[in-house]
């Protein structure tokens, strides 16, 4: 375990002044920023919308992009900057031959990159809820403060983050595979369209496929309680099921790759 701390640390270390550190918080704080110029220019449109419609507005113009590309991309991206470091200086031989135990060193990149991506989806539910809450503070009009959605943006992002385990895990065995970024790219990229048009077309066996686990993870946002059928003007009551079949597969897949890439870098490392 000190390995395994020693290691993660240093992956901060060496990567804190990379784009893949700060893209994890800049994308979030830019993107709830510039929803939030765009609510405040349009706000006179918005004055008599309940409150829980302008949060489904709000928090789904972000969560539509999520869903259909932007998470995969960042994953890619993450992914790849976590492990370019090493190929960049070419230390990877040298990493490896460090008084820690290789399953120490080879976990604290995966786990740091997962890390990452947890903190890019922590601060997208910390900006939407607070740039949310400061409109109706800027602008009484906007009734934000009449309902709270940071119980369902918790979960959202939490079964986005499960549904990205699959993903991360591929891309950042490509990324230890390959030193160039096109290769990873472009594979995480062509895999991704796939994965959209998979999901998008309801495909019965689309959650086999990992990069479609994100879109299907959107599609949560869509599920109603039965009870409200959309007739009475009641607003509708959204529930998440966390632990669907995608769910799962991302898991199964998370676990199945990092154990058959620990594997595959401990053989070549030793060349």
């Amino acid at each position: 375990m000190k390995g395994f701390i020693l290691s993660f640390r240093s992956e901060f270390y060496k990567t804190r002044k990379t784009m893949g550190f700060w893209s994890s918080v800049l994308l979030p704080l830019l993107l709830c920023l510039l929803l939030f110029v765009g609510f405040f220019i349009k706000s006179d449109k918005l004055i008599n919308t309940p409150g829980m419609m302008l949060w489904l507005q709000f928090a789904g113009a972000i969560l539509g992009i999520m869903g259909l590309l932007l998470l995969p991309m960042l994953i890619i991206f993450i992914a790849y900057s976590v492990n370019n470091v090493e190929h960049k200086a070419d230390t990877w031989k040298t990493l490896f031959s460090l008084p820690l135990s290789k399953l120490s060193v080879y976990a604290a990149k995966y786990f740091y990159a997962l890390f990452l991506v947890f903190l890019c989806l922590a601060l997208f539910v910390l900006f939407t809820l607070g740039f949310g809450n400061l409109l109706s503070i800027v602008k009484p009009g906007l009734k934000f403060n009449e309902y709270s959605v940071a119980g369902l943006l918790t979960q959202l992002y939490l079964k986005f983050f499960l549904a990205a385990l699959g993903i991360l895990s591929i891309q950042f065995l490509l990324s230890l595979l390959f030193s160039d970024f096109l290769k990873p790219m472009g594979i995480g990229f062509v895999c991704t369209i796939t994965g959209s048009i998979l999901a998008s077309n309801n495909w019965e066996y689309a959650y086999l496929f990992p990069y479609s686990h994100p879109m299907m993870a959107m599609k949560a946002l869509s599920q109603t309680h039965p009870k409200d059928n959309g007739v009475s003007g009641k607003m509708p009551e959204i529930t998440i099921n966390m632990f669907t079949h995608e769910t799962w597969v991302s898991l199964a897949v998370a676990i199945a790759v990092f154990i058959a890439g620990y594997y595959i870098v401990l053989k070549r490392s030793v060349k």
